[in-house]
């Protein structure tokens, strides 16, 4: 970004990026946000998490945007009401369901309000609860009814390899029906196609009165490579893969060496001092 641009918004990804690996907040990444707070930059967050699984970081990080879960799927205030959401056709929905069961992944349906799955005890569902602070409603099958509510359909499994295939066939096979993309190397998140970290990027520009060019993001996974492309500026992760960081124009470290609270520090706020100066 250059100099004479100012920077009027961070835009952070929260797995992989804002959280550690054991998914902490660390107190150098709440001081980090309070600098920005104190620099008159605003800082906002968007995952594949659903809102509710974001609850825990409102308080501490004095958030007062707009919170885009699902990717982008659902926006909802500070206070957790929902401001506007994008469901997943029904059929598209459906098919999604299918095609990530045939590719042998488990699948997880969300809607606005529930997480879905049918094995209680299958991989990552023990974790994505401890992740997100609630657990998941266990049902026998995927019904109509569910579909009709769906914001997001998640592919999982611990075969890194199938799960980057099946990336690649949801998208062959969906088309510009959804986004399908990868939000873990062990999850493929399926949602409506206005909602990805690109289109994030737009809104957030409409609701903050703020242009992208005076944006920056800051992300880990090939799905925040789409907000790299509409911000300003783009920060990748070091524990990004090589193709992640080199669609960035820059790098911080890992998100377990203080990558965030650093890359505040080196890539936004040194800019700023720099431009007063």
């Amino acid at each position: 970004m250059s100099r004479d641009r100012a920077i009027r918004l961070l835009l952070a990804d929260v797995d992989g990026t804002l959280v550690t690996r054991e998914k902490v907040l660390t107190d150098a990444a709440k001081a980090a946000v309070r600098e920005l707070h104190d620099a008159g930059i605003a800082f906002a967050v968007t995952s594949g998490r659903p809102p509710r699984g974001m609850a825990m970081l409102i308080a501490p990080l004095a958030l007062q945007t707009p919170v885009a879960g699902f990717n982008g799927g659902v926006f909802v205030n500070p206070d957790l009401s929902v401001i506007k959401s994008h469901t997943l056709d029904p059929a598209t929905a459906k098919q999604a369901v299918t095609l990530i069961l045939d590719q042998r992944l488990d699948a997880w349906v969300y809607t606005e309000n529930e997480w879905l799955v049918r094995d209680p005890n299958a991989p990552h569902v023990a974790r994505e609860a401890w992740t997100v602070k609630f657990d998941a409603t266990v049902v026998e099958s995927f019904t109509n009814v569910h579909l009709a509510h769906t914001v997001k359909v998640v592919g999982v499994s611990n075969d890194l390899d199938r799960v980057a295939e099946c990336e690649k066939l949801a998208q062959r096979t969906l088309g510009e029906r959804a986004s399908a993309e990868r939000s873990q190397p062990y999850y493929l998140d399926v949602t409506h196609p206005l909602a990805n970290k690109g289109t994030v990027v737009d809104t957030l520009s409409k609701f903050l009165n703020t242009p992208p060019a005076q944006i920056v993001s800051i992300g880990d996974m090939p799905n925040d490579v789409l907000m790299f492309r509409k911000t300003g500026a783009s920060i990748a992760m070091g524990n990004s893969s090589d193709e992640v960081k080199a669609q960035a124009s820059a790098v911080t470290e890992s998100n377990e060496n203080e990558g965030f609270a650093k890359a505040v520090q080196k890539f936004v706020l040194a800019r700023v001092s720099t431009r007063r100066a």
